[in-house]
């Protein structure tokens, strides 16, 4: 392995390692990079502003950020900078270094693999926000880690000290293929109302049967309002957690059915945000830590909604 100089020679490590980047998937990539310049120590800021000097990267900080933006990236004579937004969360740093450098290694890969087709504008961010989660919660550390708190999004935010939504957005990534989930979080907008801002979800490869089909709107997505008389509804009106043992999907009400339980942040005894983690009945089992934990209060059961 070469000196790790500059980011040209991670990207060098990467092309000989698998011929050309494209064959490598952003969580093998993180994987590489955590190995190659963090020896797998935790990536604090402190670490990946020392990664990025070695990368050849310099930071520097910003008030005057875009709307909407973290951070970016620039060349000022001939070097690579990443701008920062001034007071970011030690989190959104994170955040904000990794999917810059990821960004900036898409413009290297080229100059090394003249076979390789760069990714648009688009594939570059989405892959860019897949190379950071990936580095910040490595796959199957965080994969049992999902497991042993019983999908509890707000425990596995505190514990990795991360945005809930990333952590949601994750455990999305590191389920698919293994398993029917969804999950989706809440939070009130400039009005008040409450609506989802972020939601995920993964499907089970192994048993396609070990799925929900067919239900178009069943799962609310992002910008829908709270329902009415729904478990996210309930746990706002009281301020609880609520589980639901038992939501049927079929009028035959013979189906195995769903599973959820929503779980408020609260914050000076007012909820600041819901997370609603929704599995298959049979799969319920799965949520015992976090059951256990909250002990929410228990609805009996909901007909085609939740």
């Amino acid at each position: 392995m070469q000196n790790p100089a500059d980011l040209r020679s991670f990207c060098y490590y990467l092309v000989q390692k698998y011929g050309s980047p494209d064959k490598a998937s952003e969580e093998q990539k993180a994987d590489d990079f955590r190995r190659y310049y963090l020896k797998n120590l935790p990536p604090s800021v402190r670490a990946l502003r020392t990664v990025a000097r070695c990368c050849g990267l310099d930071l520097g900080s910003s008030d005057q950020m875009p709307e909407n933006m973290r951070g970016y990236n620039q060349v000022v004579n001939g070097k690579n900078n990443i701008i920062i937004k001034d007071g970011d969360t030690a989190s959104g740093v994170q955040n904000t270094i990794l999917h810059e450098i990821r960004e900036i290694m898409e413009g290297v890969f080229p100059r090394l693999c003249p076979d390789y087709n760069p990714l648009k504008t688009s594939a570059k961010h989405y892959a860019a926000n897949k190379f950071a989660a990936a580095v910040l919660l490595p796959e199957e550390s965080f994969t049992r880690k999902v497991y042993q708190t019983g999908f509890d999004v707000i425990e596995l935010a505190n514990a990795y000290s991360k945005s809930c939504s990333q952590v949601l957005l994750r455990i999305g990534e590191v389920l698919q293929g293994k398993l029917f989930f969804y999950a989706s979080m809440y939070e009130p907008n400039a009005d008040g109302k409450w609506r989802v801002t972020y939601w995920t979800g993964s499907s089970n490869h192994i048993d396609t049967e070990a799925n929900v089909s067919g239900l178009e709107g069943f799962f609310p997505r992002k910008n829908n309002a709270v329902a009415p008389g729904s478990l996210v509804d309930m746990t706002l009106k009281e301020g609880k957690p609520h589980l639901v043992e038992q939501i049927t999907l079929l009028d035959e009400m013979v189906d195995d059915g769903l599973v959820a339980i929503a779980n408020p942040l609260m914050i000076q005894d007012q909820p600041a945000k819901v997370m609603l983690v929704v599995l298959l009945t049979q799969n319920r089992e799965l949520l015992s830590p976090q059951i256990e934990k909250l002990n929410p209060v228990r609805v009996q059961g909901f007909h085609r909604h939740l």
